[in-house]
């Protein structure tokens, strides 16, 4: 009977929209002009410059936009000259912002457990000048304390505007700054820090008790510099005989006494030694010159519409490659950024206290940059808070989700359904975001598609890898279609290249299929003292520094790339089906139930299996579905009987993501574990380390294949 009043209260409402249609229709379809939209949709972005049966080479065919063309009249070809620069411009502008912590608490929670919490302020502001001022001070400090031009210094710390004025205070004295993921495992950072043979370190407060133990095993270093906390004193004792520690400010009050001139890089000077990750071993440092640098905030400044009014929040690690380019690109546009952390981000993260505002409330930002596994935890939190709802919110939200679905593939807006429905989703990052920049990892396209409907806002999605300077591709604003990264930016090229064991060739019909080789000013010249591996890797052809992505991918006819494969992720099945890991897991990702998963191919098997972290409050629903009244999520996990419920919701799920029968996995393993970085098991960008993974599990993938 509920169901009829429901069906029937629904069947009102889409007769009152439809008269609402019949009504507005004119008026939007003057007012929108759809019809240019969906042009601008199918516009031919990149078109083939050379081709042969064996490779075909894209470019883009848009011409540099207006910041790119100041860029090259003003001679910015390094990032001293574009840190002096927009320090003159926006003098007096907001540039780097950080929220005041005014005391830690304790608050009780409704168990009866206590917490502390963060009783928060608003945002204090550094101006562009003020930024420009403190980073000479920091470089002049800097040599003070011995540290050389051309000579290597560590960046280790977590992402904050210290980070950012200590790189440039580096540049302005033409010191590589080596970055080093703060999530990285002891042995890591120590290979980082001795290949470098770095003497000084910048580090923050919360990670300098960490060289208490490691300074014994990095001889060189003699100095540490540490970015104090808010309210907590920096203890400087109990350190190794012989290496000093320094405060951050009191490295810029001694550059402040002892003013020095500035020494500025060449172009082809190395700006940073980024170490990757490490998703497949050891950590390499990719050398990126001021050179790459530039290119890619030239070919950025061309795709992404920035602002007069735009705020950008910075959350992400700023020693990953996309994050420090975006928010390089926001300084050489004026554009404010404000910094905050997974923990105080929102009004419902764990440091915040109850009814004090998160950062992104406070901050109102219009720009952010995310990875997917973030977006694929709001788009499930969204789905969450949709299926508590009353049956009839339900059906009422999945009907206007699927008319604004509708109306947006035809080019229009639909400001009515969003002021009423989505705006409220929106309010949860402050209410003024417009704009959501994707890279790190694939994007699904359910994903992408919620995310833009529900939270109003274009979400763009790039392709880009650390040895490019994070440019290859940028989704065009205007493009209406989802999983695909864009077209190649107006400073690279883009090949496709025959990958023969894999049946991808340029001559694949209806698109053409290859490894992506990217080439242009923004490709690295190698890897930190691997010639070997730089040679394998990196190539220079018709005047250009190219490099051999791994990745496969298909250019459609309107010159856009997407991702279809990774070489190192095929696996070859028994039967002689190969499987792209990476693409099942992406698929299965969005399933709700999956927190996290990691598909595992043995070429001797005819199916797959896979390792899946999954969502506590989504298994304790399953479970009582299946009659199971054990709420402990570590007995949900070894329960038989969920094992075989999930497998079925996998199998579901992955027949909606049109999977083939051999891709979906015929044996599950519950993971107990949150897979983080500090498990090692994951990188800093939240990639998969599968070599890690497996030898975790390997007990759990034998009993997988040996009981199915």
């Amino acid at each position: 009977m509920e169901s009829f009043w429901i069906q029937t209260a629904i069947g009102a409402i889409k007769a009152l929209t439809f008269v609402c249609d019949v009504i507005t229709f004119p008026v939007y379809l003057v007012l929108q002009r759809p019809w240019e939209t969906r042009q601008q949709s199918r516009r031919v972005k990149a078109k083939p410059v050379s081709n042969d049966k064996q490779m075909v080479q894209y470019r883009s065919v848009d011409p540099p936009r207006e910041i790119h063309v100041k860029m090259l009249q003003a001679n910015i070809d390094t990032l001293e000259k574009m840190l002096k620069y927009v320090s003159k411009i926006y003098s007096n502008q907001r540039c780097l912002g950080t929220r005041q912590i005014l005391s830690e608490e304790d608050e009780t929670q409704p168990n009866g457990r206590v917490f502390k919490k963060y009783k928060m302020g608003e945002y204090k502001w550094k101006t562009f000048a003020e930024v420009d001022k403190s980073a000479n001070s920091f470089g002049c400090g800097l040599r003070k304390l011995g540290q050389q031009p051309k000579q290597n210094i560590v960046l280790f710390a977590e992402t904050r505007s210290e980070w950012m004025v200590a790189a440039h205070g580096c540049f302005k004295q033409n010191m590589p700054i080596v970055t080093v993921y703060a999530t990285l495992g002891d042995e890591g950072v120590c290979h980082c820090i001795n290949e470098t043979e770095v003497s000084t370190i910048i580090t923050s407060h919360e990670l300098l008790p960490k060289f208490k133990n490691l300074l014994s095993q990095i001889p060189k270093v003699n100095t540490i510099i540490v970015m104090e906390d808010q309210l907590k004193p920096t203890d400087t004792t109990g350190f190794k005989e012989g290496v000093q520690v320094y405060k951050f400010q009191e490295v810029i009050k001694l550059g402040e006494q002892n003013a020095c001139e500035g020494v500025a890089p060449e172009p082809q000077d190395d700006a940073i030694i980024m170490y990757t990750s490490g998703s497949t071993g050891t950590p390499k440092g990719v050398q990126l010159s001021h050179q790459n640098c530039i290119a890619t905030m030239k070919g950025f400044c061309d795709m992404v519409k920035i602002n007069s009014d735009d705020v950008l929040l910075g959350f992400l690690p700023l020693a990953h490659v996309f994050e420090l380019l975006a928010e390089s690109v926001c300084l050489l546009n004026g554009v404010p950024i404000g910094y905050s952390t997974p923990l105080t981000l929102i009004d419902s993260s764990s440091k915040i206290m109850k009814g004090s505002r998160g950062d992104a409330a406070v901050l109102k930002p219009t720009c952010m940059t995310a990875v997917p596994l973030i977006l694929d935890r709001i788009s499930k939190g969204i789905n969450t808070q949709v299926n508590s709802n009353s049956p009839f919110k339900k059906a009422l939200f999945q009907f206007m989700y699927n008319y604004k679905v509708r109306w947006t593939n035809r080019g229009y807006k639909t400001p009515l359904v969003d002021k009423l429905i989505f705006k409220k989703v929106a309010k949860l990052m402050g209410g003024r975001v417009r704009l959501i920049m994707s890279g790190g990892a694939p994007l699904s396209s359910d994903t992408h598609e919620q995310i833009k409907i529900c939270l109003c806002v274009e979400v763009i999605q790039g392709y880009g890898l650390t040895e490019t300077t994070s440019a290859a591709t940028v989704m065009d604003a205007k493009d209406m279609q989802y999983g695909r990264v864009g077209a190649p930016l107006t400073v690279t090229d883009i090949k496709l290249v025959n990958w023969e064991e894999g049946n991808y060739r340029v001559t694949n019909k209806p698109h053409p299929q290859g490894e992506i080789i990217i080439g242009g000013d923004s490709v690295s010249k190698g890897y930190y003292k691997l010639p070997g591996k730089t040679e394998e890797e990196f190539f220079d052809e018709d005047g250009k520094r190219w490099f051999k992505t791994g990745d496969i991918g298909e250019v459609h006819s309107d010159g856009v790339l997407k991702i279809i494969d990774r070489k190192k992720d095929l696996v070859k099945l028994q039967a002689g089906e190969y499987i792209s890991l990476g693409k099942v897991e992406s698929e299965l990702k969005t399933c709700s139930i999956i927190e996290n998963i990691c598909v595992y191919g043995d070429s001797h098997k005819q199916f797959v299996v896979a390792l899946v972290v999954p969502n506590p409050k989504e298994l304790e629903d399953l479970a009582a579905k299946n009659g199971i009244t054990s709420t402990k999520f570590e007995d949900l996990c070894d329960s038989p009987v969920l094992e075989k419920a999930i497998i079925k919701e996998m199998a579901e799920h992955a027949k909606k993501c049109k999977l083939q029968k051999f891709e979906i996995p015929a044996a599950v393993t519950l993971v107990k574990e949150v897979w983080s970085p500090d498990m090692g098991l994951v990188t800093a960008a939240f990639k998969l380390k599968r070599k890690d993974i497996q030898d975790r599990y390997q007990k759990d993938i034998l009993r997988m294949y040996a009981t199915s």
